[in-house]
């Protein structure tokens, strides 16, 4: 087992946080780092100069998996422009969200930060649309779910160290980031109810190996990680979606949180389109973490949790916004969606992008020898379940433009993704 190095660790106090002065690190008790790690699936021993949940972190930066997000979608394609953001931009945003919400309320950064840069490791080429393509080729093959090839990227598909597969990450990151949408099970009346069947099944073998306690909540700083995804993307899809022309400020007024915003914004700042949009942007993500974290605070003050695990077992999540904020976010959420995700320029552009990753599929079905040499194993598998995941872990891990390349390698024709 390997255990997390000791910090200066505090017994909860009233304020959880609040009592902070700017740039101070005080953990809490209720910290992940406040006890050894549960440890790693394969022993190590540990590093002389980083607990293990930096340790986590450095192996998730260091990843294949990781520098891959460059080229891939966050909301357009690489090629439209070197200002949108990408998976990994998106995933860099939302670790230093996810840091200030953790310092804030007393949690480890470490790991807050590990689980915001190990979320979106298993998207496809193309984001979501790609990641509907996989979706619907492999549903007679048990679906594809990019939280859960997340998971199976840090468990089993990175291949770096001589004696497993996988990064071997410890328990509280592997917990972490199976739960990032919450826990897969719950309890029921008549016991254990399954609330995400998809994971559960994803994972059924791992978690004979390590239990992962799925009907749990997580750790207050995998809870962090997630509320950091939901300020990052709703914030920055705003920025994009002005940057490409696709919305214009008057149509943010439709928003009543936005709204807020703007009416704060003093009039000599509107001016220059370009600090405009970043003035927007950063005083909405200001608003929204401030929420967070005081509603967190509140939360914590009614279940007093002594260590990690009583955040774990409140049967609720702790680490979340308002009922007023979340109601302001549902609207901001179906603006985007009604005005950026249904655009009519980004359905084009993802509605090729499905077609695309579904003909690679099947085309790699029809002739397994178009596969690259390190992706044929010897014997191939004969089972058409296992053989489709195969060829589905292939195309999951491609960036965009090589997505691209491989299907004007392999097809006479390829769509224009502009």
């Amino acid at each position: 087992m390997t255990s997390s190095t000791s910090q200066t660790l505090d017994r909860p106090s009233t304020s959880y946080g609040a009592d902070l002065a700017p740039g101070e690190r005080r953990p809490a008790s209720y910290a992940a780092s406040a006890v050894p790690s549960r440890g790693r699936l394969h022993p190590e021993l540990p590093c002389p100069t980083r607990n293990a949940l930096q340790r986590d972190r450095d192996r998730i930066l260091h990843s294949t998996a990781f520098r891959r997000l460059t080229y891939k979608t966050q909301m357009f394609v690489y090629h439209e422009g070197d200002h949108y953001r990408t998976r990994l931009t998106h995933s860099l945003e939302v670790a230093q969200i996810a840091r200030t919400i953790a310092r804030q309320l007393c949690l480890d950064e470490d790991l807050a930060e590990a689980l915001s840069l190990a979320h979106d490791l298993g998207h496809p080429p193309f984001g979501h649309a790609g990641e509907r393509a996989l979706d619907a080729v492999m549903r007679a093959h048990g679906g594809f779910d990019h939280n859960v090839q997340s998971f199976r990227i840090v468990t089993a598909l990175e291949r770096k160290y001589p004696d497993f597969d996988g990064l071997n990450l410890t328990w509280e990151a592997l917990e972490g980031l199976i739960k990032h949408n919450g826990p897969p099970l719950a309890a029921g009346a008549n016991g254990t109810v399954t609330t995400d069947t998809v994971v559960v099944h994803a994972v059924r073998a791992f978690s004979a190996l390590m239990d992962l306690e799925l009907a749990s909540h997580a750790s207050g700083e995998a809870q962090a990680a997630a509320a950091a995804d939901d300020i990052a993307w709703h914030t920055h899809d705003i920025d994009d979606g002005l940057r490409a022309g696709l919305i214009c400020r008057d149509d943010l007024r439709e928003v009543p949180l936005v709204a807020r915003v703007l009416d704060a914004i003093p009039a000599a700042s509107m001016g220059d389109p370009g600090r405009e949009i970043y003035e927007i942007t950063r005083r909405l993500i200001t608003l929204v973490i401030a929420d967070c974290v005081s509603e967190t605070r509140h939360r914590l003050a009614e279940i007093a949790p002594k260590t990690s695990d009583d955040i774990r077992s409140a049967g609720r999540t702790v680490v979340t916004f308002s009922e007023p904020m979340w109601a302001d976010l549902t609207k901001l959420r179906r603006f985007l969606f009604d005005r950026l995700y249904h655009h009519s320029h980004v359905l084009q552009v993802m509605g090729s992008a499905e077609g695309l990753v579904s003909d690679l599929v099947h085309a790699y079905r029809a002739n397994l020898t178009d596969l690259p040499d390190d992706w044929q194993p010897s014997p191939m598998p004969t089972d058409e379940r296992r053989l489709m995941r195969l060829i589905c872990d292939f195309v999951a891990g491609m960036t965009d433009r090589y997505a691209i390349a491989e299907h004007r390698r392999l097809f006479d024709a390829t769509p224009n993704l502009r």
